[in-house]
């Protein structure tokens, strides 16, 4: 088991990689904008860009995984970590840096189907679920680490997210310290076999027992084992975009269901949270080591609201955990709505009164937790759930392409809505949360229970 858990854990570190390059502009926005001199549209730009790029490495890693293998898709996506950790860590101007933040885009695209995908090709049976949920808790781990180098980078530059750390500015650190991660990602993909699935469809059976033997014990029955991946393989149905057409609305009412719970997850703007939180402290009043570590107590509380899903998902139900997460989202984004439209001053001098300080606090601390004990695990644990197997497959990605497009979306939009009127932001974001909670009672099915098979 020791050597099972070993391989889950060095394939899930696509998923902390996916978290700390998420999360770790965070550190660096304002900085950019003074580097550059450049307003909150391309500022957002320059933050978001990275999702164009994440949905072309989602979209080419399963064909590209299926032609060359698992494991070398592990090292494109680590060598592209890492290229890019060092590009944005050195760029020439604002539009190389917006380069390299596609580049290491296309790598979180690849780490977030690669690495699921590998653990459930890998792990026992007995075991599967268990250890599938170490992809989600890497991602959250790798933001809270992110958010916590970049505070400690910050008190290393005297709370100047420009200055100067050995001839770098403090920013540039912050992007650059991503190649550590990345080379270890790509140094561990050379200690764990590759997929038994994957080496049976190559023609490689020998060497697909041989994992076989590694991962599911000395009693397996080999054979057998060997001959049911085979006969699941010829039953697989490889489904396409046509599948998916059907109903009053083009798509099948399923698929939509897909989308919308994908496009609810993003617009009740939880990767504010995580992109720009900082920016958002310092934009009420906050000073940058404050806003910093702010940023990385959030994270730690999106650790524990994971946890918290991860025990009672299966216990309780998927809607019901939804439901308790919608309501807590929206009555929080009310309250930081609130609290935030007791701003006053501009620039420099923004004030916010104590009292409204401490509840946009405490209440932007409470949307993370509903949300990460909710929408954050359930959405991904229902669209693995919900679908037909026939049309599982494009489902996923219709639905997966749908959430990237959402959180370009938000995250895009961000920096100029909070020009306008911070306040009224959150309550666009309180709307999404509150409407969420009606779709969830009239369409989502629960899952709970059911199997796969079962579903239609």
């Amino acid at each position: 088991m020791a050597r099972v858990i070993f391989i889950t854990a060095a394939a899930a570190m696509g998923g902390f990689l996916f978290g700390y390059d998420s999360s770790v502009i965070n550190g660096a926005v304002e900085a950019i904008r003074g580097r550059y001199d450049i307003g909150s549209a391309a500022l957002a730009q320059v933050v978001a860009v990275a999702l164009i790029g994440s949905a072309v490495g989602a979209a080419t890693a399963g064909r590209l995984a299926d032609r060359i293998g698992r494991i070398p898709v592990m090292r494109i996506s680590a060598a592209l970590f890492t290229v890019s950790a060092v590009g944005s860590a050195l760029p020439f101007a604002l539009w190389d840096l917006a380069l390299w933040r596609v580049l290491g885009g296309v790598g979180i695209g690849m780490a977030s189907v690669i690495g699921p995908a590998y653990i459930a090709e890998v792990a026992p049976p007995a075991y599967r679920g268990r250890l599938a949920s170490f992809q989600q808790a890497a991602i959250v781990v790798g933001i809270a680490v992110s958010q916590l180098v970049n505070w400690g980078i910050l008190n290393l530059a005297g709370d100047d997210q420009r200055g100067e750390i050995a001839g770098l500015e403090a920013w540039q650190w912050m992007l650059g310290v991503m190649v550590l991660p990345a080379a270890l990602y790509g140094l561990l993909s050379f200690a764990i076999p590759e997929s038994p699935r994957f080496l049976i469809s190559a023609g490689r059976t020998g060497a697909a027992r041989e994992v076989l033997a590694e991962v599911e014990g000395p009693g397996t029955d080999l054979d057998a084992r060997v001959a049911e991946i085979e006969r699941a393989m010829r039953r697989e149905h490889t489904s396409t975009f046509r599948d998916l057409l059907g109903g009053r609305f083009g798509l099948l009412p399923v698929v939509w269901i897909g989308v919308g719970l994908s496009v609810f997850q993003q617009l009740v703007g939880i990767n504010v949270a995580f992109y720009y939180s900082s920016t958002l402290w310092q934009s009420v009043g906050v000073d940058p080591s404050s806003s910093f570590f702010y940023s990385f107590t959030t994270s730690i509380v999106n650790i524990a609201g994971t946890v918290v899903a991860m025990v009672f998902v299966d216990r309780i139900g998927r809607k019901p955990l939804a439901l308790v997460g919608s309501v807590g989202m929206a009555a929080s984004l009310g309250l930081v709505a609130w609290a935030f439209s007791a701003r006053t001053g501009s620039g420099d001098d923004v004030v916010l009164p104590d009292a409204e300080g401490t509840v946009a606090l405490v209440a932007a601390h409470s949307f993370v937790l509903f949300f990460a004990l909710s929408w954050g695990v359930v959405v991904w644990v229902l669209l693995g759930e919900m679908f037909p197997n026939r049309i599982r497959a494009a489902a996923l990605g219709v639905a997966a392409s749908a959430q990237w497009l959402a959180n370009w979306a938000i995250t895009a939009s961000f920096p100029s809505l909070s020009d306008w009127n911070l306040s009224a932001t959150y309550v666009v974001y309180t709307v999404f949360a509150a409407l969420s909670v009606p779709f969830l009672l009239k369409w989502v099915p629960e899952t709970k229970g059911k199997r796969l098979e079962d579903m239609g």
